[in-house]
């Protein structure tokens, strides 16, 4: 799937909140969409990933941010703590209730 097919509260609650923190860590993002069925199945790898990077912080910050300065590890858990609590917040919308433009 491509990112375009997301509803807008999942763009919102991913894509979104990710490039308001840096454009590399949307970058990632979106290319997790491409590996996705459909938005349940891109929600639930960006929790998969989210829980990956938080597994090692220090070296995830290293491969997202390899090109720009690199946030402190309070300011990168603190996005991805927010991204995954965004997530949730979609998960509870019923599907049929999202807004889908594509």
């Amino acid at each position: 799937m491509d990112t375009d097919e997301l509803s807008t509260q999942a763009y919102n609650a991913v894509l979104i909140a990710a490039e308001n923190f840096n454009h590399n860590l949307t970058l990632q993002f979106g290319l997790l969409s491409y590996r996705c069925e459909n938005e349940s199945d891109y929600l639930q790898k960006s929790i998969e990933l989210i829980k990956e990077w938080s597994e090692n912080i220090k070296d995830s910050i290293e491969e997202i941010f390899f090109d720009v300065e690199h946030p402190t590890k309070k300011q990168f858990k603190k996005v991805l703590d927010e991204i995954s609590n965004n997530i949730a917040k979609v998960l509870e919308i019923p599907l049929e209730k999202r807004i889908f433009e594509f």
